[in-house]
């Protein structure tokens, strides 16, 4: 048993803390969380990101930074439970089994860190630290012997649409948008404009609103020529006045006025649209859904084990890139954070006529071209929409906070690295209840008098 480190050992430990309890002996370590937070790879998880994490400040030089594991295993639960910053920072302090997750030995009574040091991490580690927190939940369902090599080597490739945080981009919304931010950043860097159109623009908004749902589609588009006129207007306004501005403010107006003439100049039909105003990667994505025939963000690939359905990629894929052409970055990723080549990928009709070197890619597009066996694997393509529906209510990819392209990227891989914490909790307490009852019945069994064979 190991053995309590005093204060005089160990400088870290409070001399009041040697009349403390310690997290363990009063929290249920059969609970899967506990068991979990035992066979994760905390070190080499450490080792991993301390490339992309700054070095340690020397005495006096500062806050000491933050526990790799703690923020590590905050962004782990907040993907797992789908709760915000905030959230997940003010369960986390009446939760005794999430501290424990995350590496603290007693109960704290404070909050572990602010809400903002999240935002931070996320932005330091980036896409590829995102990715080694999902590889570290593979690597430790391979240490738990939930899934097996071999089992890696065969994987289910689909893909679905990570919505944006964005209401819906309707043309008279979008220009009463671009109206208003333009008057008031102008009013903030003092630029005095000929006419601001402050009561005209919010009424020309709700008499398209009415006609769009009356179905007066003439009036509705005579009130949508009116609104790009006023939106004219007001960028050619500040353009002419914009020179003889200070250069702070042509920097913070300079973004805003670009995004305005792309709001001016697009039409309904054009290509390449601007659907938020704040948000420009946002793109239309259409996937054939009867009662949702748009979707607003970004395309995003999943890989999952063919067998147990553990997720061992995700990718974002900006400028809505046909599912064939995603096939071999979605299976390189797959290499990388797995560690192991796959050599079979089952795919639906959207994948086909794609091939991939080694890989071997299966779909029931040419059916007599299948042996049994590969038909039977066919038929488990499938298994990965409920995987998806999973990790869209449960883990939060339905619809995406973080900002800009990087922030779709990352968001994808965390919401996958949330749904593998909850795939090896399940796994932990199946596994368990198995073993007790594997148990009681040798223990029947024994306990049964024989009976003697016949003859």
């Amino acid at each position: 048993m190991r053995r309590r480190s005093t204060p005089a050992e160990d400088p870290t430990v409070r001399p009041d803390d040697l009349f403390r309890a310690r997290l363990e002996t009063q929290i249920d370590l059969r609970h899967p969380l506990a068991r979990l937070a035992c066979r994760m790879p905390w070190t080499a998880l450490e080792e991993a990101l301390s490339c992309t994490l700054p070095a340690p400040t020397v005495s006096g030089g500062g806050r000491p930074a933050l526990p790799v594991r703690l923020m590590a295993g905050l962004l782990y639960l907040k993907h797992a439970y789908d709760l915000s910053d905030e959230a997940v920072c003010e369960r986390w302090l009446e939760n005794p089994y999430w501290q424990f997750f995350t590496g603290e030995e007693f109960f704290q009574t404070r909050l572990p860190c602010d809400p903002s040091s999240l935002v931070r991490w996320r932005k330091r580690l980036g896409e590829a630290g995102m990715e080694e927190l999902l590889a570290q939940t593979i690597a430790a369902a391979r240490s738990m012997k939930a899934v097996k090599a071999r089992d890696l080597e065969r994987v289910i490739v689909d893909s679905t649409v990570q919505e944006k945080a964005v209401a819906y981009p309707t043309d008279s919304r979008l220009l009463e948008a671009g109206r208003r931010k333009l008057v008031l950043l102008a009013k903030r860097h003092g630029i005095a404009l000929r006419q601001s159109y402050e009561r005209e623009g919010p009424t020309l908004r709700r008499r398209a609103g009415g006609y769009a749902h009356a179905k007066q589609f003439k009036r509705m588009r005579r009130v949508l020529r009116r609104q790009r006129t006023v939106l004219g207007r007001v960028i050619r306004d500040i353009e002419r006045k914009l020179a003889d501005a200070g250069e702070a403010a042509k920097a913070a107006l300079g973004t805003w006025l670009d995004r305005a003439k792309r709001l001016h100049a697009q039409r309904p039909k054009d290509k390449g649209k601007l659907y938020a105003l704040h948000a420009p990667e946002v793109e239309c994505i259409g996937k054939g859904k009867s009662r949702q025939p748009y979707e607003f963000g970004v395309k995003v690939g999943l890989a999952v084990t063919a067998r147990q359905g553990l997720i061992v990629g995700a990718r974002s894929f900006p400028g809505n890139p046909y599912d064939g052409d995603t096939l071999a970055e979605q299976l390189e990723q797959a290499e990388i954070v797995s560690g192991c080549k796959p050599k079979v990928a089952i795919v639906d009709l959207g994948y086909r006529g794609r091939e991939v070197a080694g890989v071997e890619i299966l779909h029931r597009g040419k059916p007599k071209r299948l042996t049994r066996s590969q038909w039977r694997w066919v038929k488990r393509r499938q298994a990965i929409e409920p995987i998806i529906g999973h990790v869209k209510d449960d883990c939060g990819l339905r619809r995406c906070w973080l900002k800009g392209a990087q922030g779709d990227a990352m968001h994808a891989v965390l919401c996958a690295a949330g749904y593998n914490l909850r795939w090896l909790m399940r796994w932990i307490a199946a596994f368990c209840a198995w073993m007790l009852g594997a148990l009681i019945s040798l223990i029947t069994a024994g306990s049964q008098p024989t009976v003697p064979a016949r003859g």
